[in-house]
């Protein structure tokens, strides 16, 4: 029998920023077991090395990036190592972000909006733009951005967040339109509720019963149960898959 290739990334080689933990970790190394060769951009020498060593145990090519994304002098020069020593870049996942928890507008400084901004926005359109450039070149590739929950909802305790994660679902429509003719996807995933560190003080919050209420599963996912929406947007099984936003969050945003 004839194996399928339509979830095949043998050829590929991914970046996944923040891929060092959490959610961006389950994604590179969900997309390394589809065959990518795969490199991660982490501030954290201590997990990129954990990770690192997870990615290799499966078999491919991976490396690991020290880097700040919102150094921005810092991207082009990172997206050049990777190049040199896995290949020209054909998945671009743009996962890295903070919340601060501010309380509202009236309590949030500038410095957190400007953190917030940088790190969820700026740096997202920053290196989808560096890394576009090639996959235009080669007439191939696939743009990942994670979205959330509150690209829709407001947040009355993370403003900035909610604005940035807004923003970045029309960031995402903009470049699939513009990319489309050059054979390149982009896409959005945006997950809800999960079991992550950026997550845990919710646990100790009023909040947290209202999202077990809300969320049909009655539960927070676990970051792996994100991996394989990531592999489908990477993969041949998505060529004609373009400006969307897939919801993984357990039915929370059902209305």
């Amino acid at each position: 029998m004839k194996k399928s290739k339509l979830f095949d990334l043998s050829e590929d080689v991914a970046i996944v920023t923040g891929g060092n933990g959490g959610i961006g970790r389950s994604i590179a190394i969900g997309l390394a077991e589809a065959g990518a060769s795969v490199a991660i951009f982490g501030r954290n020498e201590e997990k990129n090395k954990k990770t690192l060593a997870e990615l290799k145990a499966i078999g491919v090519q991976a490396m690991a990036l020290k880097i700040d994304i919102t150094k921005r002098t810092d991207l082009a020069p990172a997206l050049k190592k990777v190049e040199q020593e896995l290949g020209n870049v054909s998945i671009l996942v743009n996962n890295a972000g903070i919340a601060v928890l501010s309380g509202g507008i009236l309590n949030e400084t500038e410095e957190d909006w400007d953190s917030v901004i940088e790190t969820q926005l700026n740096a997202v359109f920053l290196l989808s733009k560096l890394v576009a450039k090639s996959m235009v070149e080669n007439k191939r590739g696939k743009i990942i951005n994670i979205g959330s929950m509150y690209s829709f909802f407001g947040s009355s305790f993370a403003p900035s967040y909610s604005a940035a994660k807004g923003a970045v679902i029309q960031l995402t429509k903009s470049m699939a339109i513009e990319l489309a003719p050059h054979n390149v996807q982009v896409n959005a995933i945006a997950p809800g509720w999960f079991e992550t560190d950026m997550t845990a003080a919710v646990k100790t919050m009023p909040l947290y019963d209202e999202i077990i209420t809300r969320t049909p599963a009655g539960r927070f996912g676990l970051t792996e149960e994100l991996a394989g929406t990531a592999v489908f947007l990477a993969s041949k099984a998505a060529d004609f898959v373009t400006g969307e936003t897939i919801c993984v969050d357990g039915g929370y945003g059902i209305r």
